[in-house]
């Protein structure tokens, strides 16, 4: 945890670096004293009858129905409890999430930046989240457990005012703040709006434990997003030939995903899902760009199927060859394949262990097997609401730095890669990746059921 005090220069999280903002660039911003006033006070309901200014928010309440969450209340509602107890652990009067992860967690509503800050304001009372006018009545429909204000753009100060009146409904003097995702000059924003007698406290680290042991709804979700990539890895391999490109391989993944996610969750917004394909040379970096690059034979190739459901990541990657591989490509892969076998292992039987600890048992085999300078990054992490673009539950991952301790509620891959450099014998990138629950009972289930291995994976013309 890091308090700020109000009279810092900063130098403890920022360096000495000038807060620069003139408080009289700030419109005028109701204070409240004690309890504050209510939401319909503060801002005007959306009709036919608002008054609009250059210093407009308001509230977004005639966008139509709510929407069906795929999370029941119950649910929603742990995870803003479990959210107020860290208010209370840390003497928080107020929570500002502004991160993506964070926003959609706590409210189930994901924002669309474009550029524009955006806010899930949170006090022992109320949860309201704030959005910018261009997604018009949709970020009310979508949050779930609370209200909407909506900031339009006709005076840039209008976000900053707005969470303001919303923190200070609540006579806020310490609010929590994300430090691990919030920019400096938003920082400083907040510091200067919410005034020198209120302290920013970090909450980033502990809203990311909160989130790494997951509940039965996610468990479930994550589950069937995980036979959800199956369909996508059977979709992927059926499109592979000689002369395809990589972009229509992917393609096919892709739509594949889609259409299964909209048959199993038909209120869920259809967004985010992809693929990664690689071939050849492609295949040297886990995170690599689909290209137009046409398959050729003998190539390498490396599948990621990445389905989205309502902001959570799940994947399914796996390295095939077009046609026989040669003979040090095939003992790469077949090493990699032992790393991976022995990882799900360790994992199996890692309740109670670190995730360093198996990280370390998994680099001797890579040693045994020549291999270990050629892995590229570590060898697992969690699942849940993260992306290619936000989210991180960086406490769980396997990797030798890494102290925590598996437990229940853990969800967790395994997916050794190593990567050989181009020219030399077998190049190119090889990678499994499967996903890993474990239960409450202790008992952890493999939820990746697409095969692996060269037994499997070499597709003949």
């Amino acid at each position: 945890m890091h308090r700020i005090s109000p009279k810092s220069n900063l130098k403890c999280l920022y360096g000495n670096l000038s807060r620069g903002l003139a408080s009289s660039s700030l419109p005028h911003i109701q204070q409240d004293s004690g309890v504050g006033p209510s939401l319909n006070s503060l801002f005007p309901t959306y009709g036919p009858d608002m008054a609009f200014d250059s210093s407009n928010a308001y509230l977004a309440r005639n966008g139509g129905e709510k929407a069906r969450h795929i999370f029941s209340d119950a649910e929603m509602s742990r995870r803003v409890s479990g959210l107020r107890e860290i208010m209370v652990e840390n003497d928080l009067d107020a929570v500002v999430l502004t991160s993506l992860h964070n926003v959609k967690y706590f409210s189930d509503f994901l924002y669309c930046s474009f550029g524009r800050p955006y806010a899930c304001v949170v006090t022992m009372d109320d949860l309201t989240t704030v959005s910018a006018g261009i997604d018009g009545g949709q970020p009310w429909r979508r949050t779930s457990g609370g209200d909407n204000v909506v900031f339009t753009d006709w005076n840039k100060e209008n976000y900053w005012s707005s969470v303001n009146q919303l923190a200070k409904r609540a006579n806020a003097k310490r609010i929590g703040v994300e430090l691990d995702s919030l920019p400096y000059d938003r920082y400083q924003k907040f510091q200067q709006v919410f005034g020198d007698d209120c302290s920013l406290v970090d909450i980033g680290e502990a809203t990311m434990k909160f989130r790494m042991k997951k509940s039965a709804e996610e468990i479930s979700l994550i589950k069937d997003a995980a036979a959800v990539a199956d369909i996508g890895g059977e979709a992927c391999r059926s499109a592979i030939a000689v002369g395809v490109p990589e972009h229509e391989v992917a393609l096919e993944t892709t739509r594949a995903m889609i259409r299964e996610i909209a048959r199993l969750y038909p209120d869920a917004e259809v967004m985010d899902t992809w693929t990664w394909f690689q071939s050849g040379i492609n295949t040297d970096g886990a995170h690599n760009p689909v290209t137009t690059k046409p398959i050729d034979a003998r190539d390498i190739l490396s599948m990621n199927c990445f389905p989205m459901v309502s902001g959570y990541y799940v994947a399914l990657e796996r390295t095939l060859f077009m046609g026989e591989p040669e003979a040090e490509a095939l003992r790469i892969w077949e090493a990699n394949v032992k790393v991976h076998e022995a990882g799900i292992e360790a994992i199996k039987n890692g309740v109670g262990k670190t995730c360093g600890s198996i990280a370390k048992e998994l680099n001797a085999i890579f040693a045994e097997e020549g291999l270990l300078q050629y892995r590229s990054f570590g060898y697992g992490h969690s699942f849940g609401v993260l992306c290619h673009y936000y989210g991180r539950e960086a406490g769980l991952e396997l990797r030798e730095d890494i102290e925590t301790v598996l437990e229940p509620g853990h969800v967790i891959s395994m997916e050794p890669m190593v990567m050989i450099p181009h020219g030399m014998p077998g190049a190119g990138g090889y990678r499994e990746h499967d996903i890993l629950v474990i239960g409450e009972d202790g008992i952890v289930e493999n939820i990746t059921k697409f095969p692996f291995g060269p037994e499997k994976n070499i597709i003949r013309a």
